[in-house]
């Protein structure tokens, strides 16, 4: 299944009212009987449902109309239509529900389980019993059934996750997601692999989890659109933390400055975001010749007020430190 975090247009239509029946009670008993005709049933609404069963908008690129069931019409004999059953429609954790038009947020879906009326259903017709009155004791006429509300909306995912690993391309993230977790990104020695955000989840087989968003590298300029970047920053935004994976091995950009390149996107982006780092992973140390330059590195982030950890992912050094301090700080 791809992952696609943008839908442009969906319609929700809520489901019309059934009419209200005009009808008389007739009996050899009665032969010029009262009205008795029974309402309309009210058209069904669009609901939005949210899970954790589903991480793409994919299916939602094939179904552009969500339409509720009609209210059935009313009847004779003060028979009430049924109603029009409900359409729920399931959403991902995480999806932004936009006015197609105006683009005004409607609704976000953050818990597993909420839900949200997109497409009110029309309310049924009276039928003409309802208009009976002592002036009027024989009213022929039944009101129509109201149409269900149409709303055009876009929508737009935002990934839920406790930690986001950001980093440039080439950095080793999607290899400590599939050290730490049983997710399985791809993994290659080229640039953009990744190229759309794999959520992992650590635990420590018991109550305490930790869930890791592996976000595609970001390259100078990605917040202005350069590179993969700009599609994926918006997912950054929901994780309540945020750790920078760097190459320790690499000497252009050096790790000094592969971290200014992330901090400067992410504040470019949106500066609220430079906040929520709260550690810096040196990654691939099994690379690093030199053992005097990889206490540099780990020296100049602890002074800038960063957790610093040193972890080679290809052969699982410092990970299970690693793993402690993620379940301890999320």
């Amino acid at each position: 299944m791809r992952f696609v975090d943008e839908v442009s247009k969906v319609v929700a239509q809520g489901g019309a009212g059934g009419n209200g029946c005009s009808s008389f009670r007739r009996t050899r008993s009665r032969p010029r009987g009262g009205p008795d005709g029974g309402d309309g049933g009210d058209g069904g609404d669009v609901v939005l449902e949210g899970t954790s069963r589903m991480e793409t908008l994919e299916d939602f690129l094939y179904t552009p109309l969500w339409r509720a069931e009609n209210g059935e019409h009313g009847q004779g004999n003060g028979r009430k239509g049924r109603r029009g059953r409900d359409l729920t429609v399931y959403l991902p954790l995480g999806t932004v529900v936009k006015d197609h038009e105006t683009k005004a947020v409607l609704f976000e879906m953050l818990e597993d389980g909420q839900r949200f009326i997109l497409g009110k259903g029309g309310k049924g017709g009276y039928g003409n019993a309802r208009f009976a009155t002592s002036t009027n004791q024989a009213p022929r006429w039944a009101s129509p059934g109201q149409k269900g509300q149409t709303q055009a909306c876009s929508l737009e995912l935002k990934l839920l996750s406790d930690l986001g690993f950001v980093g440039m391309p080439s950095a080793g993230k999607s290899s400590l997601l599939r050290a730490l977790t049983r997710a399985m990104p791809k993994v290659a020695a080229y640039p953009f692999t990744t190229t759309a955000p794999v959520l992992g989840v650590l635990t420590d087989e018991g109550t305490k989890r930790c869930t890791i968003a592996d976000m595609p590298g970001l390259i100078e300029g990605a917040h202005q659109g350069r590179g993969l970047g700009i599609r994926f920053l918006r997912h950054i935004e929901r994780s309540k933390a945020l750790v920078v994976v760097l190459d320790a091995a690499l000497s252009d950009p050096t790790p000094k400055r592969a971290f200014e390149i992330v901090r400067d996107e992410l504040s470019g982006y949106n500066p609220a975001l430079l906040a929520r780092i709260q550690a810096v992973l040196l990654n691939k140390i099994d690379l690093v010749v030199d053992g005097s330059l990889k206490e540099y590195h780990e020296e100049f982030f602890r002074t800038l007020g960063f957790e610093v950890i040193s972890v080679s992912a290809r052969y699982g050094t410092n990970i299970e430190s690693l793993v402690h301090y993620l379940l301890r700080t999320t």
